[in-house]
C-alpha cells in the first residue's frame, strides 16, 4: 500500500453466531473436526454496501447568487441615475404638472363710453367654468360613470345639453387635464355649482358609497360684456363673440387695446382643492384701455328713435342719419334701423348686424348735386344768379332727361336749380365746366375725389366701404350726364354726410372721427391723434353755396320745406335717387334722402339721413326725410346749447322773368 492513499475503511459485516461451547460436540461432524466452509450465496445473503457520500463545495453556489445580487443592484443604481440625473427634469416637470394647476386671469376688458363719459359697454364679473377631465375617469372616481353623473348635475345649471358635456369630460386625448365647459357666466352660476360641489365633498366624508363627482370641476375668473343701452349705438360699437374678441364695430376696431394682457397664476393643488402651504406664483392681468367715443348718447337716442319710427311707417328695409360737428368732424350720433342688442345676439338678424351708414353703398341721388355746383361755381363757370332754361326734356347722348316732375319751361337761376332740384338744369351748369363734354367730365371727377368720393372716409371701421367712382375716362355715354345729379355712381352716408360738414366748414373737409381717446390702465387719457384736413372748395365758394342751399329749405318752391326749423337759417338739400336692389344688381325703389347744416350762416352741425326703398306713403327725400332732419337736429341744436344766429336769411332767387 502506497503512503500517499488512503486506508480503505473496512466496513463491518453481520455478527457470526456464537458456536457450541469448547468439548461439545454440536455443529461438528465429529470430535475435533474443522468447521465445514458454506459454499458463496448459499444461506443468508449479505446486504450490499452503501454508497460513498461525497459533499460538494459551496464555492460556485455563492458566486451565483452574488453574481444576480450584483446585476439587481446594478439595475437599481441605473435607473437611480436615470431618474435623479438623466432625466431629472422630465420626471420634476411631469410631476409639477400633475401637482401644480395654471390659470389664466383674464384681463378686464376696457369700457367704451360716450363723449361725456356715460357708458356703452362694460365688463362685469364671471367666470369661466372648466374642469381637470383627468379627476372623472374610473382610476379617480372608482366609478365608470364619473362624466355622466357630472354633466346630469351641471346641465341645467350651465343650461347646455348633457351629452355634450359628457363629450367634453370624455375626450377623445386621456392626458388631456383642461376643457371649458361653459364660458362667462354669472357669479350665481358658479356659486351654485360650489354649493352643489361642496354637499358631496360632506356627504362623501360620512357615506363611502357617495362620490364627488364635481370634484375636478373649477372656475376661472373672466368677465362678461354688457350693453347697459341695449341697442343703442350697436351698429357703433359692434359685440364681442364667444372668445371674448370683438365681433364687429368698435369691438373689434380696437380689440387689442381694449383686451388688455392675460395674466397667470399657479398653484399646488390635490384633489381639486389648493395647497395653502404650498406657495402660488402669479402675474396680474393688466386690464385694456377705456375709449370714449365723440357721440352724444343723448343725440344718439334721439336720431336712432327718428329713424327707427320712419323706417317702420315707411315699410322701408333701411335707413340711417348721422349727425357730425362741422368744425371737428367729430361725429355725435350715427344711428341704424333696424338694429340689433349686442347683449343678446341669440335674437339678432344676421342682416342688422353691422353699420350699414358706413357699409352700405348706394347712388346718392339730388344730394350729390352739391358737389356738381360746388365746381361750377369754383371753376367760375356760374354764379347763383346765373339764368339756365330749363326746358321739359333735354336730349344728351342716348337718352332723353326729365327732371322728377313733368314741367314747362323752367327759367330759373342757378340758384333756382339747386332749390327746385333739376337734373336738367344740372346737366346744362356742369356742361359749362369744359370746352368739350369729356374736358367737363374731368373737372367734375376731380371735385368729387376732392371731396372724399370713392376713398375711405379714415374712420377705419370695419367693413367700411370706399363707395364707387369710375374715372372720368371710363365714364358712359349715360354717365356723363347722371354723375352729375347723383347717379351713376355711388358713396356711404358716412361720405355723404361728410361732404356737407366740408361746406359748412368752409370748404375745408376734415377727417371725420369717432373715437376721442384712450384712458390706459394708469388713469391716463392719451387723446386721439388729430384728424387730417385738406382744403377742398374756397371759404368764398362754400359760403355762396350755403346761402344757396337755404333756399331749398327757406323759399316756397324748394324742396325742403319740411325741413325748416323756427328761429334757425336751415342749409339742406333734398335727395330721391332710383336704387339698385342688392339682391337682384337692377334698379328697384328708391333711395330718399336730406342732407343739410344749422346755423346756415353760422354752421355748427350737420345731419344726414336715408331710407332705402320706402314702400308705403312718399318716397321723395324731402317728404320723409326732411321731418327726421328736422327732429334730430333740433335736438342736437338744444342738447349742445347752440342758439340762433339771429341774422336774416339770403334770399337769392329762383327763378327769372324771360
Amino acid at each position: 500500500m502506497s503512503d500517499r492513499e488512503a486506508p480503505r475503511r473496512r466496513v463491518p459485516g453481520p455478527a457470526k453466531p456464537p458456536g457450541p461451547r469448547k468439548g461439545g460436540s454440536a455443529g461438528r461432524p465429529g470430535s475435533g473436526a474443522r468447521p465445514v466452509r458454506r459454499p458463496s450465496g448459499a444461506g443468508r445473503p449479505r446486504p450490499p454496501a452503501p454508497r460513498t457520500i461525497r459533499l460538494g463545495s459551496p464555492r460556485p453556489r455563492l458566486r451565483m447568487v452574488s453574481l444576480a445580487l450584483t446585476l439587481v443592484l446594478i439595475a437599481f443604481v441605473v435607473r437611480l441615475l436615470q431618474v435623479q440625473a438623466v432625466d431629472a427634469s422630465a420626471y420634476a416637470a411631469k410631476a409639477e404638472q400633475n401637482r401644480y394647476v395654471v390659470h389664466t386671469l383674464a384681463a378686464e376688458r376696457g369700457g367704451i363710453t360716450d363723449r361725456n363719459g356715460v357708458a356703452l359697454a362694460i365688463s362685469q364679473d364671471a367666470y369661466d367654468i372648466t374642469a381637470d377631465p383627468t379627476m372623472f375617469n374610473r382610476k379617480q372616481l372608482k366609478i365608470g360613470d364619473g362624466p355622466e353623473q357630472a354633466a346630469a348635475l351641471l346641465a341645467p345649471i350651465l343650461g347646455q345639453d348633457q351629452a355634450d358635456l359628457v363629450r367634453k369630460l370624455r375626450p377623445a386625448n386621456k392626458n388631456l387635464r383642461y376643457v371649458k365647459l361653459a364660458s362667462r357666466q354669472t357669479p350665481e352660476v358658479w356659486n351654485q355649482i360650489k354649493d352643489l360641489r361642496s354637499a358631496l365633498t360632506e356627504k362623501a366624508a360620512t357615506d363611502h358609497s357617495t362620490v364627488n363627482v364635481l370634484a375636478g370641476v373649477f372656475a376661472d375668473p373672466s368677465s362678461k360684456r354688457v350693453y347697459p343701452n341695449g341697442d343703442l349705438a350697436a351698429g357703433i360699437l359692434g359685440w364681442v363673440n364667444a372668445d371674448g374678441k370683438g365681433g364687429g364695430g368698435i369691438e373689434q376696431q380696437l380689440n387689442k387695446q381694449l383686451t388688455g394682457k392675460d395674466g397667470k397664476v399657479r398653484y399646488a393643488q390635490s384633489g381639486g382643492r389648493q395647497i395653502p402651504t404650498a406657495g402660488s406664483t402669479e402675474t396680474p392681468a393688466v386690464p385694456g384701455a377705456d375709449v370714449e367715443l365723440t357721440i352724444d348718447r343723448d343725440i344718439q337716442w334721439a336720431a336712432q328713435n327718428a329713424i327707427t319710427d320712419q323706417v317702420k311707417k315707411s315699410g322701408a328695409d333701411r335707413g340711417y342719419v348721422i349727425v357730425q360737428d362741422t368744425r371737428t368732424g367729430e361725429i355725435l350720433a350715427m344711428a341704424n334701423s333696424p338694429g340689433f342688442d349686442p347683449g343678446d345676439l341669440a335674437k339678432a338678424d344676421g342682416a342688422a348686424m353691422g353699420n350699414a351708414a358706413v357699409q352700405d353703398a348706394y347712388e346718392p341721388g339730388s344730394t350729390a348735386k352739391i358737389m356738381s355746383m360746388a365746381a361750377v361755381l369754383q371753376e367760375n363757370a356760374a354764379t347763383p344768379l346765373t339764368h339756365v332754361v330749363v326746358p321739359n326734356r333735354l336730349h344728351r347722348g342716348d337718352r332723353l332727361f326729365s327732371d322728377d316732375v313733368d314741367h314747362a319751361t323752367w327759367y330759373l337761376t342757378l340758384n333756382g336749380v339747386l332749390a327746385k332740384s333739376s337734373n336738367i338744369g344740372t346737366i346744362l351748369a356742369t356742361g359749362q365746366l369744359g370746352r368739350t363734354q369729356p374736358q367737363a367730365n374731368k373737372v367734375l371727377y376731380s371735385y368729387l375725389r376732392r371731396f372724399g368720393i370713392g376713398s375711405p372716409t379714415g374712420l377705419g371701421f370695419p367693413g367700411e366701404t370706399s363707395g364707387i367712382l369710375a374715372p372720368a375716362g371710363k365714364w358712359s355715354t349715360s354717365q356723363q350726364y347722371t354723375i352729375p345729379f347723383g347717379q351713376g355712381f355711388s358713396l356711404s352716408a358716412m361720405q355723404a354726410a361728410s361732404v356737407y360738414s366740408t361746406i359748412a366748414n368752409g370748404g375745408v373737409r376734415v377727417q371725420p372721427t369717432l373715437v376721442r381717446g384712450e384712458k390706459g390702465a394708469d388713469g391716463r387719457f392719451a387723446p386721439a391723434p388729430k384728424p387730417k384736413k385738406n382744403r377742398v372748395i374756397s371759404v368764398k365758394t362754400a359760403k355762396t353755396l350755403a346761402r344757396m342751399l337755404e333756399s331749398v329749405v327757406g323759399d316756397e318752391q324748394g324742396t325742403g320745406i319740411k325741413a325748416r326749423i323756427p328761429g334757425y337759417r336751415v342749409a339742406g338739400k333734398t335727395g330721391t335717387a332710383n336704387r339698385v336692389d342688392p339682391a337682384t344688381g337692377r334698379y328697384r325703389g328708391y333711395t330718399s334722402s336730406f342732407a343739410g347744416f344749422a346755423p346756415a350762416d353760422k354752421p355748427r352741425i350737420t345731419v344726414y339721413c336715408a331710407i332705402q326703398n320706402a314702400t308705403k306713403g312718399s318716397y321723395f327725400g324731402g317728404q320723409i326725410c326732411g321731418p327726421i332732419y328736422k327732429q334730430v337736429m333740433e335736438f342736437a341744436l338744444k342738447t349742445l346749447q347752440v342758439p340762433p344766429t339771429g341774422a336774416k336769411s339770403a334770399n337769392l332767387p329762383v327763378d327769372f322773368k324771360p
